[in-house]
This record gives structure tokens, C-alpha cells and sequence, in this order.
């Protein structure tokens, strides 16, 4: 049987029964189309985790008190020394910028309104470590650092919460805990949110006033400690000798001894990344493997469908094997119907899919998610799909191609 002959007979024998075969491919369409948007979210995940990371600034890599990977037999901390060391060049030339910061959630004030905020104390070198800039007022500078001062630059989110009816707070004052503070600037947006932390939603205040007034924490030896250290090195290129460099002086700072375990922990912003991209990978193929099972469901009814047809045209069989036709002509009839009724589903599936995806990322658009549908996952979910529908319609075909032509023709 030619290749065209055998799809007309195939469109032919489908069309007959419309409905019937829109029922046949409903399984296969919400297979496809599941698999296309968990894909499709899957991948909006993890360029929405890379952007939120490489929003934290360039170059930057975190020192934490603790150790992730073994328990330690004395408490860790990091002090204010410790940042100080961390910015001689002469001990760590690749270290461009040390940011120490000092931070926790409490109650701040204005009249009428009251909530509780994440407030940080920082260091004017955090703005350009971060690379943030205030779209009103000004960052926090040296003067104020060092005179202790009660101001503080507000996140675009904290800034409306409080000053709803004022796009511009600067000079005005919130109470944190209770003490005064004038407002000398507001944070450009950032965004975030959608279950990740929110940049906008914060206050800053210099790190001497956090220290002294805010969060008076203490080492045992009555240093101030800080919850941790941006660190900016001073190219991409040299960022594994700046840890390496932060590493050692941390290391004579806190008398750790060789063979002992740090009493900190450094983590780089492609760690990160990577360690919560092979999370949200591992997550998407298994969302899209609980997905895949409806198009296993809907290949069954492509069988259930194919066995009945083959029953209801057991005559028609009957007659075309007596008028010459060979078995491997039904077989390639049969097996073609099969693989119509999964492709044409599966091209529906990506449609739904498709749209799926987009319905997904306008509803998160404030959030600025936008899911992918790439290339690779309409190929992969088109393959999938057409292969359901040989796999499932060998069995009915091949029954439909050994039928007896004499026993055929008996059928009632």
C-alpha cells in the first residue's frame, strides 16, 4: 500500500466516527499539555531562581558563622573585626568590596501603621556590593556610620506600606522598636516574592546604630557579631582566589588549627544557582513523569479504540484481504490510525500546554515569573506522543492483519 493511500484510508476511517476519535485523543491532549507546562514552569523556575541570584550583585560570594557539611564542637560567629581584616589588600588582594551586615525582623512604626519589617544593618559599601541605587534621598554614607546615626533608606514595598499617600518619605520618621529614625532615601525596586524573599520589603540602617541601639549582639568576648559578610571580588576570574584568600585569614583569625573544620561557611552565587537548579530539574522530570502518566492512560484508550474498530470492520478486513490486499497493508492501515489519532492529540496537547504555560506567567507576572515552552519540550512531548500511539496500536493492528479472510468474511 502506497504511503498517501494509507493516510487517506486512515483520515477516512477517523472521520467517519468524530466524535469517537475526539474522545480517543481528549487522553492523549491533557497528557501533552500537562507535560508541556510543568516543562515549560520547570524551566521558568529555574531562569526565575538565576535572575533573583544574579540580582544579589556580581562577583559576590557570602561568609556565614556555622559550618553546612560537619557539627562543630564550639559556637561559631562572625564579628566586626573579622570584616575589618577581610578588607586589607595586602591579605586579600582579589577582595574588591567587604560588606558587613547585621539583620533581623522587628517592629516598625508610623502613625496609623505598624508592622514588622526585616531591618539590616549595613555599611555604605553595601549599595555598590549589591549594586543598588535609591530612586529618592540618598544611600547611607560614611557620617553617618561612624556618628551612629538614626536614619534609614527603605525598600520600594516597606516605602508605600507606610507612606501611602506620599511617592516621596524622604525626611520623614518611623520608629524601629521604638526609637526615631528619619528617613534620608528609597530603594530602586527589585522585585521578589512568589514564596522567595522579598528585596523591597525591607529597611537599612547603618551598621554602628543596628549594633549599638537595634541588635546589641555579643561574642563571649564581648565583640559585636554579625549575621554575615558580602564579599565582592574583584573580577569573575579571580573569585576562587579571593575565597581562597577570605578562607585563610578567617581561618588565623579564629585559631583553627590544620585539619580542623572551618567554624564558617563560604557560598558563591554559581553554587547557589547550581545547587537550586538540580533541585528544580530533579522537581520538573518528576512533575513531568506524574504528567507522562496521562498520556499512558490516554495510549490505553488508543488501544481500547483501535480493538473495537477492529472488531466493527472485521468484513471490511475480510473483503480487502480477498480482493489481494497484503497483511502488511492492514497492518500499515491500522498502525497509521493509531499514530494519527496520537499525533494530531499530541499537537492539540501543545497548544493547551502552550497556553497553560502563558496563563501560568501572566498570573505570576507581578512576581516577574515567566515560564519557557521551549523547543525541546514540544519535540520531546510530539515524539512522546507519536510513539504512544505505535506502541499501543501494534497489538490492534497486527490482530486486524492475521484475520482469516474466510472467517472475516463470515463475521456478522
Amino acid at each position: 500500500m502506497k504511503f498517501l493511500e494509507g493516510i487517506r484510508l486512515a483520515l477516512r476511517a477517523l472521520t467517519t466516527n468524530k466524535l469517537r476519535s475526539a474522545l480517543t485523543m481528549l487522553g492523549i491532549i491533557i497528557g501533552v499539555g500537562a507535560v508541556i507546562t510543568l516543562m515549560s514552569v520547570g524551566e521558568g523556575v529555574q531562569d526565575y531562581i538565576t535572575q533573583q541570584f544574579e540580582a544579589i550583585g556580581t562577583n559576590i560570594f557570602f561568609v556565614i558563622p556555622g559550618s553546612f557539611e560537619q557539627e562543630l564542637r564550639r559556637p561559631a560567629y562572625l564579628t566586626l573585626r573579622d570584616a575589618e581584616a577581610l578588607k586589607d589588600p595586602l591579605e586579600a588582594p582579589d577582595v574588591l568590596r567587604v560588606a558587613p551586615l547585621v539583620q533581623g525582623t522587628t517592629l516598625v512604626t508610623t502613625p496609623g501603621r505598624d508592622r514588622r519589617v526585616e531591618v539590616s544593618g549595613v555599611t555604605p559599601d553595601y549599595a555598590p556590593v549589591r549594586a543598588w541605587s535609591t530612586t529618592a534621598g540618598q544611600f547611607i554614607s560614611a557620617a553617618d556610620e561612624q556618628a551612629r546615626g538614626r536614619v534609614a533608606v527603605l525598600g520600594a514595598t516597606t516605602a508605600s506600606y507606610f507612606f501611602q499617600d506620599n511617592p516621596n518619605p524622604v525626611g520623614e520618621v518611623i520608629r524601629i522598636e521604638g526609637a526615631p529614625f528619619r528617613v534620608i532615601g528609597v530603594l530602586e525596586e527589585k522585585g521578589g516574592g512568589g514564596g522567595f524573599r522579598n528585596e523591597d520589603d525591607v529597611v537599612l540602617i547603618p551598621l554602628s546604630t543596628a549594633l549599638s541601639r537595634i541588635f546589641p549582639r555579643r561574642t563571649p568576648q564581648g565583640e559585636a557579631r554579625l549575621s554575615f559578610i558580602y564579599v565582592q571580588a574583584v573580577s569573575e576570574e579571580r573569585m576562587n582566589a579571593a575565597i581562597e584568600e577570605v578562607s585563610q585569614i578567617l581561618r588565623q583569625r579564629h585559631r583553627i588549627a590544620p585539619g580542623q573544620p572551618d567554624d564558617f561557611s563560604v557560598i558563591s552565587q554559581s553554587d547557589l544557582i547550581g545547587t537550586f537548579q538540580q533541585i528544580t530539574g530533579v522537581l520538573t522530570v518528576f512533575l513531568g513523569a506524574i504528567a507522562g502518566i496521562s498520556l499512558l492512560v490516554g495510549g490505553i484508550g488508543i488501544m481500547n479504540i483501535m480493538l473495537v474498530s477492529v472488531t466493527e470492520r472485521t468484513r471490511e478486513i475480510g473483503l480487502r484481504k480477498a480482493v489481494g490486499a497484503r497483511q502488511r497493508d492492514i497492518l500499515w492501515q491500522f498502525l497509521t490510525e493509531a499514530v494519527m489519532l496520537s499525533t494530531f492529540g499530541g499537537g492539540l496537547g501543545i497548544a493547551v500546554g502552550a497556553g497553560g504555560a502563558a496563563a501560568i506567567s501572566y498570573i505570576l507576572r507581578d512576581d516577574g515569573f515567566q515560564a519557557v515552552t521551549t523547543i525541546a519540550a514540544i519535540a520531546l512531548a510530539t515524539l512522546f506522543s507519536a510513539a504512544v500511539g505505535l506502541f499501543f496500536g501494534i497489538y490492534p493492528a497486527q490482530r486486524a492483519a492475521k484475520l482469516n479472510p474466510i472467517d472475516a468474511l463470515r463475521y456478522e
